[in-house]
């Protein structure tokens, strides 16, 4: 989590509840900066939430500040306060 770019989706699984099949999410966040120049390893880091609240970006990218590349899911949206205690993140949409 300490690279200057990430690229952060989310994605529907299921998830086994009790006498039926839920919904969660699978999140994933990526780098891989060999095409600019890096040269850290690629990486990824997956997390798993019952929901898709924005509490949970919120939880994973505490510490983040650099650009971070994902599509205009609302959740983000906290993470780009000017003002955030980490520092700064760039969103780059796709």
């Amino acid at each position: 989590m300490s690279a200057a770019r990430l690229h952060g989706d989310d994605t529907p699984v299921p998830i086994l509840a009790k006498g039926k099949t839920d919904t969660g999410r699978a999140w994933v966040y990526v780098r891989d900066d060999r095409p600019f120049g890096g040269a850290d390893p690629p990486a990824v880091l997956f997390k798993a939430s019952r929901d898709r609240s924005g509490d949970h970006p919120q939880e994973h990218l505490t510490r983040f500040a650099g650009i971070l590349q994902a599509d205009a899911y609302a959740g983000y949206n906290r993470l780009l306060a000017p003002d955030r205690q980490h520092g700064p993140i760039t969103e780059a949409l796709c």
